[in-house]
């Protein structure tokens, strides 16, 4: 057991992309937590476990390491950079008594910056601030330095937060300066942030002679062990096969006895006797324990605080596949098997709430992100099904229903400007303020519905040749808005079932944009392409040509394809309107129509 004077408890927290996991690998390998042989084998971004992380290149569960200098243990906590992935942040923050805000010597604050220093603030965590990558050819060390500041006199609650250490660091080189260095490309390691960590974050503040008392703020699970129960323990010590009770939201008590404890050494849980308060720990042997409940000694079962999560803000259908093509792909395709999957992902993501509607669900989460993440973590798991246009959450407050809205900073080149302003100007966006940086670009700032964000990247991706760079924060609510128009054209949509035929499909390239190639399999009512005109068209893109033995003078030319458009997960999610449906699949992406056949979609469009 640690004497809690000798731990520390810090969460890395700063905009996406700003460099917190890389400054953990730094961390991880100067304090020795690897052998050296492992520490060359170790990949970088040590802490992005998961497929996706690797992939998309960003964190998206919050995820707990333990190092040791000196005497101290320091427990760390990664967290989430995306606005979509904050209930991962809020829940975390929990465990911390400090945080590292990490910075860009370039970007400076950014919305989320914003978001995740205001909770911590509000938690009253000793902040340290770290400006990250001060070697960036286009830093603007000074002003952001400025900015920082800006930030904690609008987001401070008591005049302490105001003093704050200010570090400057290379973590991708794991370096790191208590002073702004004259040659950044001097012989150093991380000691500084090491140093701030065991000199400027307090340590833990809890009561060891007091009964076990610990809050549940993540979860985990083991084909072996079931579920583990983890948090940092607020009073008392907790040993293996110590009887204990969990506290639910509602206050009933469950008895329960400690299987295993668990601490963290780097990437590693290892098994121990007992822990201490101002630890962090994994227990198992609770089955029945949620994120936000109390695990507390049997003699006294006293709660803590629960967790308050901020609402989510878009809702989508998520339902069994009703295509023809349906159970051919995939393993699990029943409601059921659905449902029972999605009662196992509310136990450890937080943010997410499911409700039932007819035959499927409505899945409500933080944003479009946190909900394709969903989607692609369950095709991955050999799931089928079909899902709805993501819509926004109301709220009724004083008999006026509200929507959620957004703060969005976009930045882009001058030549850019109009279009974009057109765009948001259709979407019904509200202008805040507009700069020039020393980049020279120009950063907007709008207020805009979050119905109105869906679809959005990419249009602007588009309209400014791939440079825009865009966030977006939640902002509360307003009174909802008129109806937005639909800012796309019309569906091509196949009218036959078959396969497609390069003869069909070059008639229906003049048409518009394709999303299937020669060969793919199709059905009637689903989207095969995007019409060049508003309103929809039904044609046949399985028709073979007429074969005769009469030679003609245009004989069979080869057909010449334009290449079709593949789109992504989250380019079909924005692409659908509220009469289309998305199937998903793990070998495939299919647009349809809610209503297959033809003459249900005219009677519907009637009603």
């Amino acid at each position: 057991m640690k004497d809690p004077k000798f731990i520390r408890n810090i969460a890395i927290i700063a905009h996406v992309d700003h460099g917190k996991t890389t400054l953990v690998d730094g961390l991880l390998k100067q304090s020795n937590t690897f052998r050296s042989n492992q520490a060359e084998m170790e990949q970088s971004l040590i802490m992005d476990s998961g497929d996706q992380e690797h992939e998309r290149g960003i964190t998206i569960t919050a995820k707990q390491t333990s190092i040791y200098h000196g005497d101290y243990k320091i427990n760390i906590i990664d967290t989430p950079g995306h606005a979509d992935f904050s209930g991962e942040v809020e829940r975390t923050l929990n465990m911390a008594d400090g945080v590292l805000l990490i910075v860009d010597a370039q970007e400076g604050p950014m919305p989320q910056t914003k978001f995740v220093l205001s909770k911590a603030l509000e938690l009253g965590l000793k902040p340290v601030v770290v400006i990250n990558k001060i070697d960036k050819p286009s830093r603007r060390i000074d002003e952001v330095i400025d900015e920082v500041a800006d930030l904690f006199l609008e987001l401070a609650i008591d005049d302490s937060q105001l003093h704050y250490p200010t570090y400057f660091a290379i973590g991708r080189e794991g370096k790191a300066w208590k002073e702004l260095p004259d040659n950044p490309s001097e012989h150093t390691d991380l000691t500084p942030i090491f140093d701030s960590i065991i000199n400027d974050i307090p340590a833990p503040t809890v009561e060891t002679d007091m009964p076990f008392q610990m809050l549940v703020t993540s979860l985990q699970y083991d084909s072996f062990l079931g579920k583990y129960a983890i948090g940092r323990i607020t009073r008392g010590d907790i040993k293996k096969a110590q009887q204990v009770v969990l506290i639910k939201r509602d206050g009933t008590l469950v008895n329960a006895k400690i299987d295993k404890v668990f601490g963290y050494r780097g990437l590693n849980r290892e098994e121990i006797d007992e822990a201490s308060a101002g630890d962090i720990v994994a227990l198992t042997g609770i089955a029945d324990a949620h994120i936000g409940e109390t695990i507390a000694d049997k003699e006294h079962p006293d709660a803590l605080p629960v967790i308050d999560i901020e609402a989510p803000t878009l809702s989508m259908y998520l339902g069994p596949n009703t295509s023809p093509l349906k159970g051919k792909e995939a393993k699990y395709n029943t409601s059921r098997q659905i449902g029972d999957r999605l009662k196992q992902e509310l136990e450890t993501n937080v943010s997410l709430r499911v409700s039932e509607e007819g035959i499927g669900f409505v899945v409500s989460g933080r944003g479009e992100l946190h909900l394709s993440v969903l989607i692609e973590t369950l095709r991955r798991e050999d799931f089928e099904f079909e899902v709805g246009r993501p819509q926004a959450v109301t709220i009724e407050e004083d008999g006026i229903t509200k929507e959620p809205v957004e703060e969005l900073l976009i930045e882009v080149a001058p030549e850019f400007l109009g279009a974009v302003s057109q765009e948001l100007g259709t979407r019904k966006a509200a202008p805040i303020k507009q700069e020039q940086t020393s980049a020279g670009t120009t950063r907007s700032t709008y207020i805009i519905p979050t119905r109105a964000m869906i679809g959005l990247r990419n249009l602007l991706l588009t309209a400014t040749k791939g440079t825009v760079i865009m966030n977006s924060l939640p902002h509360g609510y307003q009174p909802l808005g008129a109806k937005l128009q639909q800012t796309r054209n019309g569906a091509l949509i196949a009218t036959e079932a078959g396969s497609t035929t390069a003869y069909a499909l070059d008639a229906a390239a003049a048409r518009g944009e394709l999303f299937v190639g020669p060969g793919t399999t199709v059905y009637q009512g689903m989207i095969v392409g995007v019409y060049n005109r508003g309103g929809d068209l039904d044609l046949n893109v399985c028709r073979g040509k007429q074969l005769t033995n009469m030679r003609t003078s245009s004989s069979d030319g080869a057909i010449q394809l334009t290449p079709y458009t593949d789109l992504s997960l989250e380019q079909s999610i924005d692409f659908i309107e509220n009469d289309e449906l998305l199937e998903v699949t793990p070998k495939s992406l299919r647009l349809r129509k809610r209503f297959l056949d033809p003459n249900q979609r005219k009677r519907a469009a009637k009603s």
